[in-house]
C-alpha cells in the first residue's frame, strides 16, 4: 500500500523547519542526519511504498533559495533511484 504524504512548502521558511517538515512528512528513521545527503540515503534505501507531493515548491525556494533547488534535485534523483519513492510537485501558481 503505497504512503502518500504532503508537505506545504509556503510554510518553510529555515532549514530546520525543512527538516522537521521532512521527518514528519517521510517517517524517516532516528538516524536521519538532517542534510541533504542523508535524505537521499534514506529515501534510497526505503523499500515502503511512498509518494511525496510538495506543494508550492517555488515558496520554499523564495524562503530557502539554493537550498531549496538542491533539496528538489535529491527528491527527483531519490525518485528516479528507487521505485518505492515518487515525487509529485504542486506548484499551482508558483513555479519550481
Amino acid at each position: 500500500m503505497m504512503m502518500i504524504t504532503v508537505m506545504e512548502g509556503g510554510n518553510i521558511r529555515t532549514r530546520d523547519e525543512l527538516h522537521d517538515a521532512l521527518i514528519r512528512a517521510l517517517n524517516l528513521p532516528t538516524w536521519y542526519g538532517r542534510n541533504l545527503d542523508a535524505l537521499y540515503d534514506c529515501l534510497t534505501e526505503s523499500k515502503q511504498d511512498t509518494e511525496l507531493r510538495l506543494l508550492h515548491p517555488g515558496r520554499l525556494e523564495e524562503a530557502l533559495g539554493g537550498y531549496a533547488r538542491s533539496l528538489i534535485s535529491v527528491l527527483r534523483d531519490a525518485a528516479a533511484e528507487n521505485p518505492h519513492f515518487r515525487l509529485t510537485l504542486e506548484s499551482r501558481s508558483d513555479k519550481v
